[in-house]
């Protein structure tokens, strides 16, 4: 359980309880593509993603495995005096890989010096039994934390249409299902202010991630860079971003609903420094998570307050523990 004085279960002080001491996470980008670009689910890609696929803060692809892990660690040795690392391949869709570049890149990041464990980052569609055996054999080879990245973004499943993610919400439930039978971790990426979404898609989505029994959850919020679909839309005036104050409060009421046990990992997103047209309202990421914690502490509210959906709700004659 997280500290109450939090307010919600915080990623930096589970990993130091986890491990037992601060870890840090080295991200690693692969040359690769994605399923809804190449044309195999979908062309172009989500309305949203940009041509670095959330890559934006990665060392250049060209480099290695091993390169990009060894410049990252050096930094964060210098920079935090870290000692423990997770490898983390954050771009593009990392299981769409062919299964033996993808093993091969797996086992380069599990061989590395103080490696404790490795998160990858990948689509619902894109999780198959094949590559989670490559995954079991390194945890049992290295002892290593595996932790596997689902990009959602929301349970609503026209949502999902609308911006042209190629999959819907029963090809995520496969995917959660296939990866909790490997015991492996589960961290989920939701985008809360997306246009078409409103307050009772916030409450599913805490709701249906609290009811699979997720491990993590990412919030971001939504940016729009340049040169992309969604940017096309913007300029035209085909949709309007929410208020900062009416997303600081879709995230107080995403964690009012959502499982206790569920670590946050983040907030609030931040996008591509240059190539924005919106990015969090013009508003440091910093500022608005201090915004957020500061509603959670007004409201006198709290992760899980209102978790009270499973095991049976409408049993009120029976205890729930």
């Amino acid at each position: 359980m997280y500290e109450k004085s939090t307010r919600y279960r915080q990623y930096s002080d589970h990993l130091v309880k986890k491990f037992g001491l601060k870890v840090y996470k080295l991200p690693v980008n692969l040359p690769g593509t994605c399923p809804n670009r190449d044309g195999t689910v979908g062309r172009g890609g989500c309305i949203f993603c940009d041509e670095e696929g959330a890559g934006f803060e990665c060392l250049p692809n060209t480099l290695s495995v091993q390169e990009q892990i060894q410049k990252n660690r050096a930094f964060f040795i210098k920079r935090f005096n870290a000692q423990k690392f997770i490898v983390y391949f954050q771009a593009f869709t990392n299981t769409y890989l062919p299964l033996d570049q993808f093993k091969e890149n797996m086992l380069a990041a599990a061989s590395e010096e103080d490696v404790v464990g490795i998160s990858i980052s990948t689509r619902p569609d894109c999780i198959n039994d094949a590559y989670l055996d490559v995954l079991q054999e390194l945890q049992t080879q290295y002892g290593l934390d595996i932790n596997i990245e689902l990009g959602l973004q929301t349970v609503n499943y026209h949502t999902l249409k609308k911006v042209n993610r190629g999959h819907t919400l029963a090809e995520f439930i496969d995917a959660v299902n296939r990866i909790k039978l490997r015991n492996f971790e589960i961290c989920v990426h939701i985008i809360l202010n997306l246009p078409w979404d409103n307050m009772v898609d916030v409450i599913e989505n805490a709701k249906i991630l609290s009811a699979l029994g997720i491990h993590y959850v990412k919030l971001h919020s939504l940016y729009v860079v340049k040169g992309t679909v969604l940017a096309t839309m913007y300029q035209q005036e085909e949709f309007s971003i929410i208020p900062l104050a009416e997303y600081i409060d879709r995230v107080v009421t995403f964690l009012e609903y959502l499982d206790p046990d569920i670590v946050v990992q983040r907030l609030v997103g931040k996008g591509p420094q240059d190539n924005q047209l919106f990015s969090n309202w013009n508003t440091s990421w910093w500022k608005i998570k201090q915004s957020i914690e500061g509603a959670l502490e007004q409201k006198d509210t709290w992760q899980g307050k209102k978790c009270d959906y499973l095991n049976g709700k409408a049993l009120k004659f029976i205890s729930h523990k």
